[in-house]
């Protein structure tokens, strides 16, 4: 019923936003006397800022065709190298445009968290990172788009997702965990580590990750532990309707985590479309667009399986079990004590207002028998969770210590 109600909703929506967008348009066309008088720019503003917050979004692109590599213009292109159900593995290969592919650099798997958005969400860190690495990518399957003959998908598989894709890109290569795969990416080291596993990576990166969220709670881990096991259940739990090629299977809908995510800053929010209006206003379209941009990834969600849901709020933010020692993948104990000779950075941003400070590195606290020159920590000063993967800051910042921390352990 209540996906049933959200599609509902989507199909009216997606037509008021067709007829607004057209209407603004119209207002905006210099053949168009009308626009100019009475008031004929706000509202073509207005309507334009409307169309954009109701339009409906599938998958966004990666749109990373060009990097530089030591001066000379790089053509990068994507390419799958693992498909499976509910996800995929996929490269950017760089090939220099006057010939010859790009030969050397560390080998970079970035897993993209399963949280609600797509592994777009990272395109800033890819983008990045090209130029220094040889980049490898976890590309999430949108749930409600696995057929049910596919089976299920939890926090088990997910971690043999990990160790299978590691083990194609092959032995020395590194791994970034962007927030919420910080658990299972460590998991995934510490049972490699125990196997003495050649494909183990040479170093793990978390980046604001729930590691332990009993320290520093936000008001994500709060209303995590506010409520029993049950009452997720059988509230945020929906069927996938028929319309889909996952009909009939139980999701985590990626519409109720956006919903989620915008009421923790809904001023926010709606300062920022309060501005997209007024740039649009005064013709400033580039301020406008991005805005724009941002709000076109942002709003591109996708549904988890229910199964991988529950599992992570109990194990993660309810039971603590990694951090108590009492994390289990099918029927083995995770023991972080057995990683010896990965090395670990845990980066946390000093605003992060979904994962608290201390609960990434808590990582290294775990990690008992890893020799102390083989781990690190860093804050990202005045840097919320999204700047740490984002924008200036992990640019000029954040990534310079990753790339660094990967060549000291290469």
């Amino acid at each position: 019923m209540l996906y049933d109600t959200y599609e509902w909703q989507r199909s009216m929506l997606a037509g008021a936003s067709a007829m607004a967008s057209w209407t603004s348009q119209l207002l905006n066309d210099p053949a168009n006397p009308f626009g100019s008088f009475g008031g004929g720019k706000t509202m073509a503003s207005a309507l334009d800022v409307f169309a954009h917050a109701s339009a409906p979004r599938g998958k966004p692109a990666f749109g990373l065709d060009r990097t530089t590599v030591d001066g000379r213009e790089v053509a990068v292109t994507e390419e799958v190298v693992i498909d499976q159900p509910f996800g995929a593995l996929k490269r950017f290969r760089r090939a220099f445009v006057d010939g010859g592919d790009v030969e050397g650099g560390p080998k970079l798997l970035i897993v993209a968290p399963m949280s609600g958005h797509y592994a777009t969400l990272l395109r800033g860190t890819v983008e990045r990172l090209l130029p220094v690495a040889d980049v490898h990518i976890t590309d999430w399957a949108d749930a409600k788009l696995v057929p049910l003959d596919a089976g299920r998908f939890d926090l088990d598989d997910y971690i043999d997702y990990l160790i299978g894709f590691l083990e194609a890109i092959g032995p020395g290569a590194h791994m970034l965990a962007v927030c919420q795969p910080s658990v299972p990416c460590y998991a995934a080291t510490a049972l490699m580590s125990a196997d003495r596993h050649p494909c183990r990576p040479r170093t793990l990166t978390m980046m604001g990750g729930p590691v332990d969220t009993r320290e520093a709670p936000t008001a994500v881990n709060t209303l995590a532990t506010q409520r029993p096991h049950a009452w997720f259940e059988h509230n945020v739990i929906a069927t996938v309707p028929f319309m889909y090629p996952g009909a009939g299977r139980r999701v985590y809908p990626g519409f109720l985590q956006l919903a989620g995510f915008m009421s923790m800053n809904l001023g926010n929010h709606m300062m920022s479309h309060w501005e997209m209006f007024k740039h649009l206003v005064r013709g400033d379209g580039e301020s406008a667009d991005t805005t724009k941009d941002f709000y076109e990834e942002y709003r591109s969600v996708c549904d988890m399986t229910a199964e991988f849901y529950l599992e992570t709020v109990d194990l993660v933010f309810q039971t603590h079990a990694l951090p108590r020692g009492e994390m289990m993948h099918r029927g083995r104990k995770v023991d972080p004590g057995v990683i010896t000779d990965v090395a670990l950075l845990a980066i946390e941003g000093e605003r992060d207002d979904i994962s608290g400070l201390g609960q990434t590195r808590a990582a290294l606290k775990l990690a008992t028998n890893l020799p102390d020159d083989k781990k690190r920590y860093y804050m990202a000063d005045g840097a919320g969770h999204y700047g740490i993967f984002n924008g200036s800051k992990w640019r000029d910042t954040i990534a310079p210590v990753m790339i660094d921390w990967m060549a000291a352990n290469a």
